[in-house]
This record gives structure tokens, C-alpha cells and sequence, in this order.
């Protein structure tokens, strides 16, 4: 049974913080590249961060730069989203994804097309 779950979601208030953690279960997170998602209501997912397979190489979407920052540690098999100045923009479900590939760097680590396994989901809201 392979499981990509998440946790760490929750309420805040704007400029808040939030750490989210995508823990594997079934499956080894070592070697492949990670990302991270988000849904808000009435909009598509959008890419928000990614991690390559060995950690040497980080991406994020213009409006978390700054804020946001993805990490790993394979030992724990968990992947980490550490939300800083958290804005009502901000407020979406986060899902973690694995890539399909293995020891590859992604040429379009945003594109949710790279990753085959995904969480459920935790929802963050950021009020105002």
C-alpha cells in the first residue's frame, strides 16, 4: 500500500506560519524529485515548489519566493513545505507528489504531468 500523506494544515492568520510534512509510506521518496501543490476553490492546481532527487535544486512559483521553502529528509522518508508570511492568498489545499522518475532532474519539475503518486491533501486557510 503506497501512501503519500500530509499534515500540518490548519488556520492562521495572515503572516503567519505553517510547516506542512508529506510522509511516504510503501514507497521510497530517495532518488526522486518531490513537489508541491495547491487547489483553492474554483481554481485549477497550480505548482507551488519542488525538490530535486538529491536536494541540490529547488524551484517555486513567483508568489511564494521568498516565503516558502521545501526541504527533505530521506530518513524519515518525509518531505517538508516551511510557509512563512502567510497571505489570504495563500489559502488552498496542499497536496505532495512524487515523480515518476527516478535520479532524473526534471526538466518541468512544475508541470503535475512529472508525478504519478499524490497525497490527499491538507487544507490550509489564512484569514485576514
Amino acid at each position: 500500500q503506497v501512501q503519500l500523506v500530509e499534515s500540518g494544515g490548519g488556520l492562521v492568520q495572515a503572516g503567519g506560519s505553517l510547516r506542512l510534512s508529506c510522509a511516504a509510506s510503501g514507497t521510497t521518496l530517495t532518488f526522486y524529485s518531490m513537489g508541491w501543490f495547491r487547489q483553492a476553490p474554483g481554481k485549477e492546481r497550480e505548482f507551488v515548489a519542488a525538490i530535486s532527487w538529491n536536494g541540490g535544486s529547488t524551484y517555486y512559483t513567483d508568489s511564494v519566493k521568498g516565503r516558502f521553502t521545501i526541504s527533505r529528509d530521506n530518513a524519515k522518508n518525509t518531505v517538508y513545505l516551511q510557509m512563512n508570511s502567510l497571505k489570504s492568498g495563500d489559502t488552498a489545499v496542499y497536496y505532495c507528489a512524487k515523480s515518476t522518475t527516478y535520479r532524473t532532474l526534471l526538466a518541468r519539475p512544475h508541470a503535475a504531468e512529472e508525478y504519478n503518486y499524490w497525497g490527499q491533501g491538507t487544507q490550509v486557510t489564512v484569514s485576514s
